[in-house]
């Protein structure tokens, strides 16, 4: 009998549930890259009507953890425990994926143009890759490291930061900040979450994320101003601050979260940082469609070279060892026992 026959169906057995596992986290990442991008053309009218980006960010939280409240406390079925042990983790997420990466980046923005500080805080994925370098000391492989130039490539001619003024030193180290509270949240997203249901984790760090930023606008280190006037969509016309915010707290936010941390879960650190950089496209297309702002030949180019970053970076397949064979030639499943389960984060 053929090898073809002998091991197919195994192998098979094994491959289709990951295979089905990673085609899932992919649709979720990237339907979280399109709700995350919508956040800032639906915000933007905002902040042109009075509002503070403190403010905006703490609605924002404060919302979508509402929103999740229902779903979290059905999933968690009266196991309040299973959270408070996961106190750490929600503390974690909270400050680190809702409140650090917003703060960083909106300090950065106030001392530098919004192009250099998004391009700084989207080299998050190439932090990541050196990060898994630094820890195992083992080199990344090629298309790894392709995809990684090309999806930063792609960044730098979607952003198009040419003709920007000078950098302040404070500023860049403010978008350093959003980096690494962004490589912190697909860290985060990716780890096993034990039986704390991913719903409860999102909403409970979202409350805690936006607790914490209102406390900030309290204490007045940053402006916290609102406006309930009507604003201004280019393309839409004249509408209440609630559609936006609306738009921003159900799907920019409670789904665009939710999705990202079940995306991550499935794909891994890695690959879920670089599909997230394609909210960069999104936004882009969003900004058109809402604002007017029509993307030019040259981000078109540069969301070609991000996308072909993340292809590169998904065609890269992690080492996997075969099963050890039991007494006899008989497979571990076959022979009665199952393997040890193996959680990774990249």
């Amino acid at each position: 009998m053929s090898d073809i026959t002998q091991h197919s169906p195994h192998d098979l057995r094994r491959s289709a549930p990951l295979a089905h596992r990673r085609g899932a986290g992919l649709v979720l990442a990237l339907a979280a890259a399109a709700a995350f991008g919508m956040s800032g053309p639906f915000v933007k009218p905002l902040l042109e009507a009075g509002w503070s980006p403190v403010a905006a960010v703490t609605v924002r939280a404060l919302g979508g953890g509402l929103v999740l409240l229902a779903p979290a406390l059905w999933a968690l079925r009266g196991r309040y425990r299973t959270l408070f042990a996961a106190w750490r983790l929600v503390l974690l997420y909270g400050i680190v994926a809702v409140v650090g990466a917003q703060v960083f980046y909106f300090a950065a923005i106030e001392r530098m143009p919004v192009s250099i500080a998004l391009l700084i805080e989207y080299s998050a994925p190439v932090l990541l890759v050196l990060l898994a370098w630094g820890r195992t000391r083992i080199p990344p492989a090629m298309l790894t490291i392709v995809g990684a130039l090309l999806s930063i490539g792609g960044l730098v001619l979607v952003i198009d930061p040419a003709g920007a003024g000078g950098l302040d030193g404070l500023g860049v180290l403010f978008a350093l900040g959003a980096a690494v509270c962004l490589a912190g949240y697909y860290l985060i997203s990716a780890r096993p979450s034990g039986d704390l249901p991913p719903v409860a984790l999102v909403c409970a760090g979202l409350l805690v994320g936006g607790l914490a930023l209102g406390l900030i606008g309290l204490t007045g280190l940053l402006p916290f101003t609102m406006s309930f006037d009507d604003v201004v969509m280019p393309l839409v016309g004249e509408v209440s601050w609630i559609v936006p915010m609306g738009v921003v707290v159900v799907i920019a936010t409670a789904f665009a979260y939710l999705t990202g941390i079940l995306g991550a879960a499935r794909l891994g650190s890695r690959v879920a940082s670089f599909v997230g950089l394609v909210e960069v496209l999104f936004a882009v297309l969003f900004a058109w469609l809402l604002l007017g702002e029509v993307p030019t030949l040259v981000q078109a180019l540069g969301g070609a070279l991000i996308v072909g970053g993340v292809v590169f970076v998904k065609l890269q397949r992690e080492a996997v060892p075969p099963p050890l064979p039991a007494p006899g030639g008989v497979g571990m499943e076959e022979a009665g026992t199952k393997p040890a389960h193996h959680s990774s984060i990249g």
